[in-house]
Formats: C-alpha cells, structure tokens, sequence
C-alpha cells in the first residue's frame, strides 16, 4: 500500500474542498491560484510542468479514492477544461456513531483545526471568491472544536512536520521559574486528555517528553529544515504511555448530566442515578486538573456536583477560557 506525504494529503483535502465548494468547473490554472500547494510561477517552463505532473498525478489519486471527479467547460465559449466535484454524487447519507466513534470525530475535528488545515480551506475559498468565481457558503466543512487545544500545539506540529529544532520554557511542578529546553520534535501526541510532544532534548542527549499545558512561553523554531530525522520505529502514543506511567484514579466525583447527553462521560460513569434534573454519575479521577480540563469540553452538559478540588478547578478552566476569547475579540477590535 502506498503511503501519502502529509503536504500531498493536505493538498488533496484542500483540493476536495476548492471543487466541492464551485458551483462551475475551475481551470487549472484557477486551481493552482487558490489551493494551497500548488504555488508555482506560470511563466517558467520547469515550474509549470512540475505542476502539471503534480495535478495529474493527484487527480488520478482522488478518482482512485472514489471520488467523483467532474470535467467539463463552464460555458461553449471555454476553450481550456475545467474540473469540479457534483455534490450530489460526493455526499455521504447520514451516519449513525456510536460515542467512541463519536469521540473520534471530536478528536480529528479539534486536529483539523490546528493543523492549518481549516485556515487554508478558507483562505482558498477566499480567493476563489475574489476571482469572481461563485462559492457554495453551504459546501464549507469547517468544524468547531468545543475547546482550543494548548497554545504551542501548532507551532510544534509545524517545526515536527519541516524537521527544525525548537526552544520553549518550560515549567514543572516542583520549581517555581521555568527552565529553556531545546528540542528536536518528532511529534504531538494525545494521551488522557492531555497534549504531548515527544522528541530528542539536544542539550540532555536523550529522548524526552513535554506537556504541552507546561510550556509557558513561545516555542521558537531554530536552526534548518530537516535538520534530523525521528526513529523509524516511533510510536508516540507507547512513549508517552511509558513516560507518564500508570494512572491511579483513586478519587471520586460526581456530576450531573443532561438525559441523552455527554456520551463520552457516561462511558466512564461506575454509577448512575436518573433525577428529574438529569442522571448523576459517579466517576473516578487522579489529578483533578487533568479530570477538569476534560470535562469543561462538555460544555452546559455537565455540571460537577463534588468535589470542591473538582469544581473549582472546573471554573478556573472555564474563566481561562473566557479570558482567551475576550483578549481574543479585544485583539481583533484594536
């Protein structure tokens, strides 16, 4: 089975999006003006006939996805062939997910978001609008993740994609000022609801493992591109595991829950009992930060009853989280 670079399947997804969201067939010189990864200069020879190469190459590779790749002219007047994606062939019929397959989708949604991946979907349509062309608003697949996840999350997935070593400070527990490391990122990680970044510590000589809600400062690329290379046997997930060692969950909460909602906490519920306000559950926990920042991602579903260490690590998560939004606003209005 082949495997597709992680630029070549951003640009395929990009280019999904550009012919899903026309209503008309786009050119390719169109195509290589709005999506992403298909940057060239048109008038050098080389250049454009490494684009060509590159579009037919991954035209093939979405026909033998299944895609229903159109082609076709926008009007008798059109010399030059254009492309797009009927919708009506493309859509799916409605899905029925369980809630870890559920899960699943709320973790992929949060990652397309800060991967890049929605920012260039929509600075393509942008374009696309700017060329006159006429945009579907329905067609758009952007998703809102429920939480942002930590801020050095997409600078450390980008300097693991282009290979480039990284410095942040970084803050532990048991001291009270924060100490630089450099890193050579070989990845970002989920593990129990926290964000990891796994990599080589240049200065220690040795694999190391970070908290990403630890690091309280900018994470700044130095160095080249592709300045080291991670182990071919990486497993981000079985490091990590290794690193944090076993979870005692040892403390108990209970919460309150909306009947039929917050499938992912009752998956973990050891007891329930239904009210007229809702079912209460009772679930274990360690650390009651961790415990707080994951279910905070519930939203108004869930309402922590006890205990105190629980709740009041719940509304700081949530008054940080204000804080971000309105610094945010704040932003965009200066």
């Amino acid at each position: 089975m082949a495997v597709v670079s992680r630029s070549r399947t951003e640009r395929l997804v990009n280019l999904v999006i550009c012919l899903l969201s026309t209503r008309r067939f786009l050119t390719a010189a169109q195509i290589a003006a709005t999506v992403p990864g298909y940057e060239h200069n048109a008038d050098d020879a080389r250049e454009h006939e490494a684009f060509q190469r590159k579009f037919e190459r991954d035209k093939a590779e979405l026909r033998a996805l299944g895609v229903p790749l159109e082609t076709g002219t926008a009007s008798v007047f059109d010399t030059e062939p254009g492309y797009r994606i009927a919708r009506r062939d493309y859509a799916l019929p409605a899905i029925p997910l369980g809630p870890d397959e559920a899960a699943a989708v709320g973790v992929a949604a949060r990652l397309w978001r800060h991967a890049g991946l929605a920012a260039a979907a929509t600075s393509g349509l942008a374009k696309l609008r700017a060329g006159g062309v006429d945009v579907d608003p329905h067609a758009t697949l952007g998703v809102e993740p429920v939480l942002a996840v930590d801020a050095a999350f997409e600078p450390l997935t980008g300097a693991a994609r282009a290979r480039r070593e990284v410095t942040f400070p970084y803050r532990v527990p048991e001291d009270d000022a924060p100490t630089t490391r450099h890193l050579q990122p070989w990845g970002v990680v989920c593990w129990r609801g926290r964000w990891y970044v796994v990599g080589h510590d240049t200065v220690r000589d040795a694999p190391r493992c970070f908290r990403l809600s630890r690091i309280v400062g900018p994470v700044r690329q130095i160095g080249e591109e592709r300045a080291f290379e991670p182990p071919a046997d990486l497993d981000l997930i079985s490091y990590v595991a290794r690193w944090s060692g076993p979870v005692e969950r040892n403390r108990t909460t209970r919460v309150l829950v909306r009947p039929g909602r917050a499938a992912g906490v009752r998956r973990w519920a050891v007891d329930c009992t239904t009210t007229p306000e809702g079912d209460v559950l009772e679930l274990r926990y360690a650390d009651a930060d961790s415990f707080a920042a994951w279910l905070v991602g519930y939203g108004a579903d869930v309402t922590v009853l006890e205990p105190a260490e629980v709740r009041d690590a719940t509304v700081a998560r949530l008054r940080e989280i204000a804080g971000v939004g309105a610094s945010a606003e704040l932003a965009e209005v200066a």
